[in-house]
């Protein structure tokens, strides 16, 4: 792989960065009764992982991943403020105020959402990839997939057609290790879960530390080539939630806390590209602590574009209804 730019890692650590720090005003909201519903799934401590991959993407590409989507969305380029708007259910937001936190999507950057139907989107993936295949498009399509979808009917068939078929699709397995409240070891009997890869013959990248943004974009990148050209390929991101599956759920019960605090000072993916910006660059700090800052603007910028935006009204309610 060629060597990274120092503007590039930056730009990483600029979107890690943003994506935590909105993560974490949302969780705020969401305690603070701003933002409602029954979930708010967050992406805090994926962060390399959404991150690494889709700079391994063109615009012209596509993504579409499960109901932890957030930062999926602000790593694509979606702006921040309607998708604040539409954490808090506002005219405003990426679907009108009507999908929620787990119905983000933008036409404008080919990201198709966020589905909250655990593995409803893999098939759908699938299907945009055959459009890109059918009709002599070399367009690829990044699916993120749940470590707890993986023993999903939607999984199997859609892994199976992708291989039947040579649909350019890189599914990505983000595995945090527990599904749900369900730890992996307790619920799939192969616990590496890349080698699902071999019963459908396709091609295995295994696994990648998915707390390491240039490993994941390496990676990443070199499975969206061969995509690109051959076919379906499955990679496994080792990475870990810093949150319960929702944050209406515990966060770790006793069990775990020893290890959600190794992840955290010894993996934080955040710290791992700041440390490495330090050792590598001269005099890079003044430069981190600046984009901090804008970060920090941003999210509060979207913050107030939210709370100040107009509630949907009845026609919205009822417009796009097809049946």
């Amino acid at each position: 792989m060629a060597t990274l730019k120092k503007e590039t890692l930056l730009e990483w650590y600029r979107q890690m960065y943003l994506i935590r720090q909105f993560e974490t005003r949302c969780d705020e909201l969401y305690r603070e009764k701003k933002i409602t519903g029954v979930y708010l799934h967050l992406y805090s401590g994926h962060e390399a992982t959404g991150v690494g991959a889709l700079a391994a993407l063109t615009p012209s590409d596509h993504v579409i991943t499960a109901y932890r989507d957030h930062g999926i969305a602000l790593a694509r380029g979606v702006d921040a403020k309607p998708i604040m708007a539409e954490m808090m259910g506002k005219r405003t937001g990426t679907s009108g105020g009507k999908g929620g936190s787990m119905h983000l999507a933008s036409r404008e950057h080919n990201f198709w959402g966020g589905y909250a139907i655990v593995g409803g989107h893999l098939p759908l993936a699938a299907g945009i990839a055959l459009e890109s295949r059918y009709n002599g498009k070399e367009d690829v399509v990044i699916s993120f997939v749940g470590d707890g979808a993986t023993n999903n009917g939607y999984f199997h068939e859609s892994m199976n057609m992708s291989q039947i078929w040579d649909l350019p699709v890189v599914w990505i397995i983000e595995n945090n290790l527990v599904g749900m409240g369900t730890r992996i070891e307790d619920s799939s009997g192969q616990t590496e879960l890349h080698k699902r890869a071999i019963a459908y013959g396709m091609k295995d990248m295994g696994r990648v530390d998915g707390q390491d943004v240039i490993a994941v974009y390496n990676c990443v990148s070199e499975a969206v080539a061969y995509a690109r050209k051959n076919g379906p390929v499955l990679i496994e991101s080792m990475t870990y939630r810093y949150k319960g599956h929702g944050v209406s759920d515990r966060s770790y019960d006793k069990r775990l806390e020893a290890e959600l605090k190794e992840w955290v000072e010894k993996k934080d993916p955040i710290q791992l590209l700041y440390r490495y910006l330090n050792d590598k660059f001269k005099n890079v700090l003044p430069e981190i602590k600046r984009l901090e800052r804008e970060s920090d603007a941003v999210v509060a910028e979207s913050v107030e574009f939210a709370i100040n935006s107009p509630d949907p009204t009845y026609e919205d309610l009822i417009s796009h209804v097809y049946v």
